[in-house]
């Protein structure tokens, strides 16, 4: 298979807080290096791109030092944290700013959609930006003319097409632009996160038509998205960015897993927070939680341990169990039990029985909500990362509740107070 992008040592650099380097001789010196072949003077400071850490040069990689070969007909998808150079990357590749060092080879045209209403001038109608989006592609009018209608029904447009797309939504922006984007023939084409706009229907439409030019047109395509489902859909490989730099490069599944373990790395420590959270203020605040076997192994015990100030009257729990990229799996509410507890002053646990649990065991985290009618009492907004304990597996009790867009398993809750007496 020919290869259809090539990437070598491609870095990208920005100045931060400033434009240029500032002053003529500082521009001279830079244009005197690079023309002896030497590195830029201006950059040998630079740090990579974590934007979580306060910065202490001017100078802030984007991306460095990035190596890839993207054979022809690959769908790619480009996965990575925000701030990683995913954008940056496919703005390099669309040539829409050029690299600081390496090189970019490729073969064939592009048709990219990065940002909503790229391409696109405000005062001309859909119909005459599809030819001038089209001209900025390459593409002759002969072209353009013989794939318009197709263009313009898929899109979902036609009653707007002569109009000016100023006045277009940026979801009918979005409809257009990828049409043209999709429709028109390019080698490779190159969708950012913009997808994302547009409501479901389309997307599914959108993610249907790349499946397509890349399977059966063998056409190259590389998809940056957040949704892992969307993903696992479409892509045959995946690369992942972090801070700039190449992590992984090869299959979906393997690049999800990469991803997963290293924002599993990055989230709070249960000791830490919980320690921080012994200082609380609150009439009520979760002190700690457990998950743990019973039954024989046959059932999981969720147990959520409430520090009291005060007595609390009718308290509702709920603990949201998520996989690694923080998508909710399966929620437990003592809303869903019809089941209100009276918290007394001191220690309390609440616990969680779940019969015929259906998660496999492995790594998750967990979200934790403690409230009453009229006030939220305490919330783990940040969830913590636990180990799902090997354990009798029951697929069968999967339950989709439609109403609530989570699974639900058969779960019973009770409490125990500060003398330990079950309730």
């Amino acid at each position: 298979m020919a290869i259809a992008i090539k990437v070598e040592k491609l870095s990208k650099a920005y100045q931060l807080g400033i434009i240029g380097t500032g002053t003529i001789s500082r521009d001279i010196e830079r244009w005197w290096a690079k023309r002896r072949g030497k590195e830029d003077p201006f950059l040998t400071v630079g740090e990579v791109n974590d934007r979580t850490v306060t910065s202490k040069s001017n100078v802030v990689w984007s991306l460095k030092d990035i190596n890839f070969d993207i054979q022809q007909g690959d769908a790619i998808g480009v996965i990575g944290r925000n701030g990683a150079g995913k954008s940056t990357l496919l703005k390099l590749l669309s040539r829409v700013t050029a690299p600081t060092e390496g090189t970019i080879k490729v073969k064939g045209r592009i048709a990219s959609l990065l940002e909503v209403g790229t391409g696109f001038h405000p005062e001309l109608t859909g119909r005459e930006n599809i030819y001038l989006n089209g001209a900025i592609l390459g593409m002759r009018k002969k072209e353009i003319d013989y794939k318009l209608d197709e263009i313009i029904d898929f899109s979902g447009v036609e009653k707007y097409i002569d109009t000016p797309v100023k006045r277009y939504s940026s979801g009918m922006y979005v409809r257009l632009a990828f049409a043209v984007a999709a429709h028109l023939e390019s080698e490779i084409l190159i969708v950012d996160e913009v997808l994302a706009v547009g409501d479901a229907e389309f997307q599914k439409k959108c993610l249907g038509k790349m499946k397509e030019v890349s399977t059966n047109g063998g056409r190259t395509v590389l998809f940056v998205s957040h949704n892992m489902a969307a993903i696992q859909q479409l892509c045959s490989k995946a690369i992942y960015l972090k801070d700039g730099r190449l992590e992984f490069k090869g299959g979906v599944a393997e690049g999800m897993n990469v991803y997963y373990n290293s924002m599993r790395s990055g989230g709070a420590t249960k000791e830490l927070l919980f320690t921080k959270r012994k200082s609380s203020h609150k009439k009520a605040y979760i002190s700690d939680f457990e998950v743990r076997l019973t039954d024989n192994n046959r059932k999981i015990q969720i147990s959520v341990f409430v520090e009291a100030a005060e007595p609390v009257e009718k308290t509702e729990i709920a603990v949201g169990i998520n996989d690694g990229l923080g998508i909710r799996l399966v929620t437990f509410h003592s809303r869903f039990t019809a089941q209100q507890f009276d918290l007394r002053q001191g220690k309390n646990e609440l616990i969680c029985l779940v019969d015929n649990f259906f998660l496999k065991p492995g790594p998750y985290n967990m979200n934790i909500f403690l409230g009453n009618k009229f006030e939220a009492l305490d919330y783990l907004e940040d969830p913590i990362e636990f180990e799902l304990p090997e354990y009798v597996f029951y697929a069968a009790s999967v339950m989709l509740d439609s109403t609530q867009g989570y699974l639900m398993a058969d779960h019973q809750w009770m409490i125990k107070n500060s003398d330990y007496a079950a309730s």
